[in-house]
């Protein structure tokens, strides 16, 4: 067998509301401010909240419980834990393999997107993207990101910023950081909510959000709300396996994971409720996308009294919630190059920054530079981003459902998740079981064939 190397001093989370919204600002993203809401409205409202509630349950949380136990029982990166867990069969190290390169290749394109959202910070401080009109906003979008030296230096800073907190330490840095955010993220969007709720068109989006509408809930939807279940909480990229690492050992894995679900929800929940009622209020779309984000928010905050402070409180939110995902992403590579390697932080994490940066400028290009160059028919954005979402993350949410219910065993499983028999929760450990033997694997081989487009 090949030889694992383990730092003796290794750091970890030291409280209990440091693992809370560490693994929160996780889960949340981008998408929560604007994906979620818009689907939500668009499919039937409340009923496709209870669809993917029950989604959730059945694929995300269960995947979402698996790593978090398995990165706690073994005290390694991604990759390493699969070797310390299972040493008789190192195939099964493949699985954490597949999540180191997809959260480096997530981070390729997903870096660009949140250099955007940098931007914005600065555009809407300055007034350059206020504008009532769409036609405006749309070509100063189109400007910032067909522009390659913007592109390029956004993403850039974006990966300095974010790997200047990592290289602080999972402590001092991931979870002083989230801890202080988090927070302030929630305060900035009940602040936008409150002012969207006195707008006069309040009513109607509300109604957007919440109105159950079964009619709208067809097989695409069902599949849509699945898809979304598993890929929100950030599992199957090595995030969960690499943040249970460093949890206490009295930590409720179970309790934990239920708690950010929910909580992802309500962050979900209260982006709708601060963006849909001014949407509708002004007559714009409610369409689900990035146009969204840069096109029509600050269209529509334009019209709204102090609108040029609440479209920069918008894109600072919009950067918490980036800022969580990508360093817990990022942890993912350079956790694994400093246990395996035994590189320093400084090391680690300046190796996966310079290579992030020359890998994801081919994504920060692909609206520019590199607009015509394809691959398999796509440009790199967009093919990093299918590989991730569509392949590398359901393959390994799948195959880690398989590991834990069919090869560690029923009895590692309790011992880990009852806390080697402190907590009394028998009951919630085999409706676990059952779930990540049965029922998960069918849902997230139904959301893989969905994102091959084979059914």
């Amino acid at each position: 067998m090949q030889n694992v190397t383990v730092t003796k001093a290794r750091d970890s989370f030291t409280t209990g509301l440091g693992v809370i919204a560490a693994t929160l600002g996780s889960a949340v993203g981008l998408g929560n401010i604007w994906k979620f809401p818009a689907l939500t409205g668009l499919n039937g409202g409340a009923a496709f909240i209870i669809v993917y509630l029950l989604s959730t349950l059945m694929a995300g949380l269960v995947v979402m419980v698996a790593e978090l136990m398995l990165g706690r029982r073994s005290k390694s990166d991604a990759l390493t834990t699969f070797k310390v867990l299972h040493p008789k069969n190192e195939s099964w190290a493949l699985i954490g393999a597949a999540g180191v390169l997809s959260a480096f290749l997530i981070l390729a394109f997903y870096t660009e997107v949140a250099g955007w959202v940098f931007a914005y910070i600065f555009k809407a401080a300055s007034g350059a993207v206020l504008s009532s009109d769409p036609k405006v906003t749309s070509a100063g979008f189109e400007k910032l990101i067909t522009d390659p030296v913007q592109s390029v230096f956004w993403q850039c800073l974006v990966l300095v910023f974010v790997g200047a907190i990592i290289v602080a330490g999972v402590s001092k840095g991931i979870e002083k950081t989230t801890k202080r955010l988090m927070p302030v993220l929630f305060l900035i969007l009940v602040m936008i909510g409150v002012r969207s709720l006195m707008l006069p068109g309040a009513a109607a989006g509300l109604e957007f959000l919440f109105r159950p509408d079964f009619s709208k809930v067809t097989g695409g939807v069902v599949l849509t709300a699945m898809g979304l279940a598993f890929f929100k909480l950030s599992v199957g990229m090595g995030t969960m396996i690499t943040y249970g690492s460093y949890f206490r050992d009295d930590q409720n894995v179970p309790m934990t994971a239920l708690r950010v679900m929910l909580a992802d929800l309500t962050v979900s929940i209260l982006a709708g409720i601060a963006i849909f009622p001014a949407v509708f209020t002004y007559g714009f779309k409610p369409e689900a996308g990035p146009s969204l984000l840069f096109i029509t928010i600050p269209a529509v905050f334009s019209q709204m009294p102090f609108g040029n402070i609440f479209v920069v409180l918008f894109f600072v939110l919009g950067a918490i919630a980036a800022t969580g995902a990508m360093l817990s992403i990022l942890e993912v590579p350079v956790a694994y190059l400093h246990q395996r390697f035994g590189m320093s932080r400084l090391k680690s994490t300046a190796l996966t920054v310079i290579l992030l940066a020359l890998i994801g400028s081919t994504a920060a290009l692909s609206n520019s530079t590199m607009a015509n160059f394809k691959f398999f028919g796509m440009t790199m954005f967009d093919f990093y981003d299918f590989l991730t979402s569509n392949v590398l993350m359901p393959v390994g949410g799948l195959f880690i459902c398989i590991f834990v219910g069919w090869v560690w065993g029923e009895e590692k499983v309790r011992a880990a998740l009852s806390n080697d028999g402190q907590l009394q929760n028998g009951p919630i450990i085999s409706i676990f079981l059952f779930l990540v033997k049965y029922v998960a694997p069918i849902t997230i081989t139904v959301i893989l064939l969905r994102g091959l487009k084979i059914i």
